[in-house]
């Protein structure tokens, strides 16, 4: 693991890494706030959208105060495999940067684009080795895809995070164009493998949380077309999912609608994790 950046905030350490020899075949970048204190501490992830990197949540969404406070680690996945050799789209929803946190099976994403088996497995490990971090309390949030990464990733591995929420995420790509693009390009032809990826139907086909918070703004550009959260309002309501579903007037799909409300979703995922 290479170091960076390192600096103190908070009375934490904000710090950004990279590490070479992983699933992806490629350098992958992370960044993790530690809080003052001993440790062990409960981690948070914090998924990023579509374009951003490693760096825009932990820069933009003003976390780490309230985060030092609550005595929670944060970390910050970049969003996907990166480099000239690896496959790229043209489109900014497509390709690096729009990795929708899944392992891709199809030439010529297959070659690199495997997120789950690295947040899942090599990060989570490289995080136990290298930090204070205690991993029987991890939860986890995220924002647009990766509010959507953060719902199907806690639903396909039940009991790995004790907390999830979500801002403004993307909960039926199978049903919407962002979705509909990638999945099919990811996976291939099979729709039960986009379904396997769809957070309403991994709940219909019998996933399951124990409570969730959303949050989503309703000036939100991409509200009806991409996100459309009654969608999860229903499976959760049909699986009996306890869902915190927040409607905010004027907010829309940016980071300071994000930085509005992520205190809010730290002290649930605090109240969840350090009881």
């Amino acid at each position: 693991m290479e170091t960076l950046s390192r600096a103190a905030c908070h009375g934490g350490v904000q710090s950004f890494h990279s590490h070479q020899r992983n699933c992806t075949g490629t350098a992958m970048r992370f960044g993790v706030f530690v809080p003052p204190g001993n440790g062990p501490f409960p981690v948070l992830w914090c998924l990023a959208g579509l374009t951003c990197t490693e760096e825009t949540f932990a820069v933009k969404a003003g976390a780490q105060r309230l985060a030092a406070e609550l005595g929670l680690m944060l970390v910050t996945p970049d969003t996907s495999p990166r480099g000239d050799g690896v496959a790229d789209d043209p489109a900014w929803d497509m390709g690096q940067a729009a990795s929708f946190y899944l392992d891709a099976t199809q030439h010529p994403w297959a070659a690199n684009f495997r997120m789950r088996t690295w947040l899942i497995d090599e990060l989570t490990r490289l995080i136990a080795a290298h930090f204070s971090a205690d991993m029987a309390r991890q939860g986890i949030t995220g924002h647009s895809m990766g509010g959507h990464g953060a719902l199907t990733l806690a639903l396909k591995h039940p009991g790995r995070f004790k907390s999830v929420s979500a801002f403004a995420p993307i909960v039926a790509p199978t049903q919407v164009p962002w979705g509909r693009k990638a999945l099919p390009a990811y996976l291939g032809d099979d729709p039960e493998a986009w379904a396997a990826h769809d957070a309403c139907a991994l709940i219909d086909g019998g996933a399951r949380l124990a409570e969730l918070l959303v949050d989503q703004g309703e000036a939100d550009a991409f509200l009806a077309e991409q996100l459309q959260p009654e969608r999860l309002e229903v499976a959760c309501a049909r699986a009996s999912i306890p869902l915190t579903l927040r409607r905010h007037a004027g907010y829309d799909h940016g980071y300071w609608f994000v930085q509005s409300f992520v205190a809010d979703h730290l002290r649930w995922h605090a109240a969840r994790l350090t009881a």
